[in-house]
């Protein structure tokens, strides 16, 4: 099984869009039992709570659940768990590389928007200041970012296994 791991602040916004589009472009992909999807927070503010009611608007007009997601906190255990753990923004990123001190997993994180073809920025915007177009944009990126994040996991999966069907 091969683990993926979304990390944002707080676990509601970014993060469980990410890990929702995923999970379903894997289940469209007829990959969802080979890979794992998971979301948390670098902060602990929001943990035990659903995703924000707007990620919930705009990922269910697009066929994607999310109401079941909780959120939770990033733990140095994940870096053992996950093969790859995905930071929404720079911020996040720095505070994923400095929980693990040792440096011995920093291969495993990586950034969001590197997913995203001709991005013109490295961060995905939090939306959870904003309004709903916010969420909307952040949509659209994150959609964006699971297209070439799932080319990228079939090539893993292919170089772990190269005599499976893919």
């Amino acid at each position: 099984m091969y683990r993926v791991l979304f990390v944002c602040l707080g676990n509601i916004c970014r993060s469980p869009l990410a890990d929702g589009v995923l999970a379903h472009k894997l289940s469209l992909a007829g990959l969802a039992g080979q890979v794992a999807v998971d979301s948390c927070g670098t902060g602990g503010y929001h943990v035990g709570a659903p995703p924000h009611c707007e990620s919930i608007r705009v990922a269910e007009q697009h066929g994607v659940p999310l109401a079941h997601l909780r959120a939770r906190q990033v733990t140095i255990g994940d870096f053992e768990a996950f093969d790859l753990i995905v930071a929404m923004d720079r911020q996040n990123h720095q505070d994923l590389l400095a929980l693990d001190a040792s440096g011995r997993l920093h291969s495993r994180v990586s950034l969001f928007m590197s997913y995203v073809p001709d991005a013109a920025d490295q961060d995905v915007p939090d939306p959870y200041f904003g309004g709903s177009e916010g969420f909307d944009d952040v949509y659209a990126l994150v959609d964006a970012g699971c297209d070439t994040l799932l080319a990228e996991i079939r090539q893993r999966l292919a170089d772990r296994n190269p005599s499976a069907p893919h």
